[in-house]
């Protein structure tokens, strides 16, 4: 069964391996040293569990269910601009970090912000249950559940990698002004997500 395994690893890396709200926030938790083990691990067993419940079938309900997507498509599109603007005031104003190093951070807070990343993104739904539930369930019985283990490993494996990876930039990230870059990019890309959401759903 390794073929349908390796299908499943190749095919979440394939989701997952881009510039996008959930990896900038591991990616500057990471720098930042800040509550990643947390971090990495509701990212990665949540992408294993959505890929779970896609091959499980849910993911043929979730496509059919266009007024949830919606509901939260808004939501999604709300948090990630108030989360830009957030960032965009920690560029603009360097006494305004929250995330630097050595900097206490609560770890509710920080929970909390990785599952609205995590969970108010109709994209995510879309790509780990029906997306990779629809390439799952074509490797038939027992080759799916190969395919689920193949792209939770993947998953986590990616998030552990760049959570705990990202720590060798630290020294990079010494002076303030190196935080001015990354948060204004973080800004960026969470904008880009808000409106390529908003996008989808007056164009859809």
């Amino acid at each position: 069964m390794l073929t349908p395994f390796l299908i499943g690893a190749g095919s979440g890396l394939s989701l997952i391996v881009a510039i996008g709200a959930q990896n900038a926030f591991v990616l500057r938790q990471g720098i930042g040293r800040t509550h990643v083990l947390p971090v990495v691990l509701i990212c990665g067993l949540t992408d294993a569990l959505l890929e779970f419940a896609g091959v499980a079938g849910i993911g043929f309900v979730v496509a059919r269910a266009p007024l949830v997507l919606d509901v939260v498509l808004w939501g999604g599109a709300v948090f990630l601009v108030g989360y830009a603007a957030t960032a965009a005031r920690r560029a603009m104003r360097p006494s305004a970090l929250v995330a630097g190093p050595g900097e206490p951070v609560s770890l509710r807070r920080t929970v909390l912000a990785c599952l609205a990343i995590t969970f108010l993104n109709p994209h995510v739904y879309l790509d780990t249950m029906v997306l990779m539930g629809s390439i799952g369930n074509a490797q038939g019985d027992p080759g799916r559940w190969w395919f689920v283990a193949g792209g939770a490993l993947a998953s986590i494996a990616w998030f552990f990698a760049l959570g705990y990876g990202a720590r060798v930039l630290t020294p990079l990230f010494a002076k303030p002004g190196a935080w001015r870059v990354l948060d204004a990019v973080v800004a960026l890309v969470m904008l880009v997500i808000a409106a390529r959401l908003l996008h989808d759903f007056f164009t859809g």
